[in-house]
């Protein structure tokens, strides 16, 4: 059987200005790393509803492999506003199907054939869905790649749930205003919401390295936005400065990197190459409509 490359988490639609577009960090994740020929699969759950089906036919029609099992609550959705540069603020609906993933026999079944598995902190903001999270992470096999892209969102998340999920994980993607919130939390350094921890190179480096020695991580995925991003490992750094784009969007954006990332990464690219790649590919992204554009044949 063939390793599977999992994002497991919130598939929802985004309700942007110019309308419905499929997304949820975990299934963009999943799609993307679909799209360097790697085996794709993206676990949630979804309403009996149109827009359930809707996600299914999305998926089916890409050619995504999917484990969706069917619950009371209705499919999710996000309102998307977005600032003049681009950058979305959302507003996430409660109660809805991807808070309440059931732990299906299907997905053990999966989760033992796992090469990687991407999830983050918003879907484990319910307990049902956590506990399903947590499940399926422990049923992979040991040297599964386990990629914690924390994705904080709104204040859907605590402490604990960041820890235990730095505890299960052996990679962490993190943005520069999430690394201010973490590193305050979880190591006490002095939150100055006025300047960012990635502001400072050396203190940059510094809380990267503390959370990697902390939770024995293999590496740290570090994003600055329009700036540079960085990649820390226990022997290498990696840092690459981010192309200027027309932006259409950022939705999506972080998502594509560390999927394109990790599925360079799978396929023995080195740590270099593998984070110019992500770092092209993420900037394509910015240009286009929606988290799950289809790439130009040069970005594969």
């Amino acid at each position: 059987m063939s390793k599977y490359v999992i994002g497991i988490g919130e598939a929802l639609f985004d309700c942007l200005p110019e309308g419905r577009k499929l997304g949820g960090a975990p299934a963009n994740f999943a799609y993307h790393v679909s799209q360097f020929g790697l085996n794709g699969c993206a676990i949630s759950a979804i309403g009996d509803d149109e827009l359930g089906k809707e996600i299914v036919e999305k998926f089916n029609a890409v050619g995504l492999n999917h484990i969706l099992p069917v619950v009371e609550q209705p499919t999710g959705t996000v309102q998307v506003t977005l600032d003049d540069k681009g950058v979305p603020q959302y507003d996430i609906c409660l109660g809805v199907a991807w808070d309440n993933i059931p732990l299906t026999d299907e997905m053990l079944s999966v989760a033992k054939n796992a090469q990687a598995i991407c999830f983050g902190s918003l879907a484990q903001r319910s307990e049902t869905s956590r506990k399903t999270i947590q499940a399926f992470l422990d049923a992979a096999p040991a040297d599964a790649l386990r990629v914690f892209d924390i994705n904080l969102r709104q204040h859907w998340f605590t402490a604990e749930i960041i820890a235990d999920s730095l505890s299960r994980a052996n990679v962490l993607k993190i943005n520069d205003e999430e690394l201010d919130v973490v590193a305050t939390i979880l190591l006490g350094v002095p939150s100055n919401p006025e300047k960012l921890i990635a502001t400072d190179e050396e203190k940059t480096r510094v809380v990267c390295r503390e959370l990697i020695a902390k939770y024995d991580l293999q590496m740290l995925i570090l994003t600055c936005g329009d700036k540079c991003s960085y990649v820390f490992t226990h022997s290498e750094e990696s840092y690459v400065a981010t192309p200027k784009v027309t932006v259409a969007d950022t939705v999506g954006a972080g998502d594509s990197f560390t999927a394109t990332f990790v599925a360079q990464y799978l396929l023995g690219k080195p740590i270099r190459e593998a984070h110019e790649k992500a770092v092209a590919v993420s900037a394509f992204v910015c240009t286009q409509k929606g988290a799950m554009p289809v790439l130009e044949d040069r970005y594969k």
